[in-house]
């Protein structure tokens, strides 16, 4: 049991990474399968939303756990803003409207980054005294630190709240019913463009939500939306394009890909597992585990 131990720990851990993973990038693929646009500023979005929750504690003093909320909210409201005022005219264009989309969300991701390297310097900030900081739950000699298990609860617990608002809400049944007919939608009056801002308030609250989480544990500074974005991308793109509860299974996946990894390559390289992975399915299934061309 004891030679188990080291095993056991690292297929924990990379579950509980996993269930993050899928919430940073769940809202991706919401987004790309409500309109086929891919939101190349997510990373960004998420890197505002740790920013945000670091400003909040320093006001209010209250935990991230209480502030997570309100974060969402400004971040729902952030993405509806980024609709109506880049990707509504983007979509608009008659030439290559799929690269102006690109460009367009790519743009407003290099934006950010600046205005966030000049008004927040480069330097890396995190949040002290935490609820969850520091603190590790002992399971049998399997320790699990209490912030990524309050993070994979969150995931566990927003997945089950979109599947409950997809299947039981009429927002939920316009919603699925424009991502699989923009056209035939304004038959029956739903306001597509509606939908759509509304969709990318709730992509960006589910990724608000994500940063929140992240900013208990991890260094914030201008560039961190990289880090996880690359992860995101990978996730949506092995669960699925548009499946959004494939980001659920493939961030699971990702995250315990990546643990085992480093069972066998130096942790600097523990990126490796996720892209051999991904490649592999790739070949397989160019569509995802559970999306569809």
């Amino acid at each position: 049991m004891t030679s188990a131990q080291p095993f056991l720990q690292v297929l924990a851990s990379g579950l509980a990474m996993g269930l993050i993973y899928a919430l940073i990038a769940v809202g991706l693929s919401l987004i790309f399968g409500l309109m086929d646009v891919v939101n190349f500023a997510h990373g960004e979005f998420l890197m505002l939303a740790m920013y945000a929750t670091f400003g909040l504690f320093f006001e209010t003093a209250l935990d991230p756990i209480v502030l997570a909320p309100l974060v969402v909210a400004i971040m729902f409201v952030l993405g509806i803003s980024v609709y109506a005022g880049v990707v509504r005219y983007a979509m608009r264009a008659k030439t290559n409207p799929g690269m102006v989309q690109i460009f367009a969300t790519f743009g407003l991701a290099i934006l950010i980054q600046g205005l966030a390297q000049y008004f927040f310097t480069p330097d890396y900030r995190s949040i002290p005294n935490t609820w969850l900081g520091g603190k590790t739950l002992n399971l049998g000699g399997v320790f699990l630190p209490w912030p990524q298990i309050y993070g994979g609860a969150i995931s566990l617990a927003t997945f089950l709240g979109l599947y409950l608002l997809i299947s039981r809400t009429d927002f939920g049944k316009a919603l699925e019913a424009t991502r699989e007919d923009q056209g035939a939608v304004a038959l029956v009056g739903i306001d597509r463009n509606r939908i759509f801002a509304l969709g990318w308030g709730l992509g960006a609250a589910l990724v608000g939500l994500a940063g929140a989480v992240l900013a208990i544990f991890y260094y914030i500074h201008p560039n961190v939306g990289g880090t996880f974005a690359l992860v995101a991308y990978v996730t949506v793109a092995l669960g699925g394009f548009g499946s959004i509860f494939g980001a659920l299974v493939a961030g699971i996946i990702v995250g315990v890909v990546e643990a085992l990894t480093t069972l066998i390559l130096p942790p600097a390289l523990k990126s490796v597992g996720i892209f051999t992975l991904y490649l592999g399915v790739l070949f397989i299934r160019p569509s995802g585990l559970l999306g569809r061309l």
